[in-house]
């Protein structure tokens, strides 16, 4: 199910500034269309993730409903005496799968994932199965497979567009890069298979040990979040039976 999504307004001078040094991604692609991007604590952690654009010389940020309020405490907090003004919009999320409207964007996570746009009357009918298309492309949810406790790379930021390591400073850049410059990452989001279905957040257990967490489910597949090392044959999370997806 898609989320209900607040569409913040950064305005004043120091509105490019302040954002860059705050949050994953580089804002000079600013220029080219939608900038998804996190902010971090400064140990590395997850706290909301969103999507950037520019309207005029103000920037719009597009973050789930439910962190949208916190978020905006959270960079007020940061703002100090930066020329950065920070509020709620009226604007309203508009998707879809189809061409790109003129005042749409191409979502930057994937090219399935279609457009986003910022109008000011609500869409009025959105039937596409969104869970299906993250399950599909291991899209990571705010607030389902996103936590508190989670890191971004281990979520597929790579991947999905949302880090730079070439900008510089921001906060919990550090640990990042130095995840980044692991030989591998033992933990991580994937794609299983899944015969029945447990709620979201039902651990998953092989052998009596505790593989991992399993996430969003749809039509025979789910996301999880496992030790890669203990991926393998007879995994269930509660009544449900999974395996490793081909």
């Amino acid at each position: 199910m898609e989320h209900a999504r607040k569409i913040l307004r950064l305005s004043g001078a120091d509105a490019d500034t302040f954002l860059q040094g705050l949050v994953t991604n580089d804002l000079s692609s600013l220029s080219d269309g939608l900038v998804y991007a996190a902010l971090l604590t400064p140990q590395g952690k997850y706290i909301a993730d969103f999507f950037l654009s520019r309207d005029g010389s103000d920037i719009l940020l597009d973050a789930d409903a439910s962190q949208a309020t916190a978020l905006l405490t959270r960079l007020s907090m940061y703002k100090l005496r930066a020329n950065v003004s920070i509020a709620e919009t009226d604007l309203h999320l508009h998707r879809g799968l189809d061409a790109c409207p003129q005042d749409g964007h191409i979502d930057p996570r994937h090219p399935a994932l279609g457009w986003r746009a910022y109008l000011a009357t609500p869409q009025e009918t959105n039937l596409i199965d969104w869970d299906s298309l993250y399950v599909e492309h291991i899209v990571p949810t705010s607030g389902v497979e996103l936590t508190p406790e989670s890191y971004i790379l281990e979520n597929g930021f790579e991947r999905l567009n949302g880090v730079d390591f070439k900008k510089g400073c921001y906060v919990g850049q550090e640990i990042t890069a130095r995840m980044k410059h692991k030989t591998e990452l033992r933990k991580g989001l994937t794609r299983l298979t899944i015969q029945g279905e447990a709620p979201v957040g039902t651990p998953i257990m092989r052998n009596n040990r505790d593989v991992g967490t399993l996430f969003t489910q749809v039509n025979g597949r789910a996301l999880a979040f496992v030790r890669f090392d203990r991926l393998g044959t007879g995994m269930t999370a509660g009544s449900a039976e999974l395996s490793t997806d081909p």
